[in-house]
């Protein structure tokens, strides 16, 4: 069976490192969980969440030069999670302590219609803005200079 990017595999904890685990996969081959994809919580000790000989899922995250497999858990966990459905009223009816469904929002970022769309509109917004906040600031600190507290020397000194 050829491994591809993707795919979910069961396999076994074969070895633990501070850094990640190995794990045996179908056809004698063996890939590495690295620690920040063994649980979806921060993992200080990867022994509190693994041990050897341990039967785990795990997706194919990357297939590397010379064969190095990618694995993650936290992922494969994430992907066997059920589904909410789409349903919100039937699900709080039928058992009240579900949770209410999650909407499938995108969330990709969209520029503003307003905004400039090659270099030289963004260079012009850029310099016009600036312009601006310079002429504020010499502005106030002209304000500044002209009130408040100044010294006076006095010359007439009772010597």
């Amino acid at each position: 069976m050829d491994l591809e990017v993707g795919m979910i595999l069961e396999g076994k904890v074969t070895g633990i490192t501070k850094f990640g685990a190995f794990v045996d996969l179908e056809d004698g081959k063996t890939g590495m969980v690295h620690i920040s994809e063994v649980a979806p919580t921060f993992v200080n000790n990867i022994s509190d969440h693994l041990k050897e000989g341990q039967t785990v899922k795990v997706k194919v995250l990357n297939i590397g030069e010379g064969g190095k497999i990618s694995l993650s858990i936290k992922k494969a966990m994430a992907e066997n999670k059920p589904q909410y459905s789409s349903n919100r009223r039937n699900d709080s009816r039928s058992n009240p302590q579900s949770r209410p469904s999650k909407p499938n929002i995108s969330y990709e970022w969209q520029p503003k219609r307003s905004e400039p769309t090659d270099f030289e509109d963004m260079m012009s917004k850029f310099k016009q803005t600036s312009e601006e906040k310079i002429s504020n600031l010499k502005r106030t600190n002209e304000n500044r200079r002209g009130s408040g507290y100044t010294r006076r020397n006095n010359n007439n000194s009772n010597k």
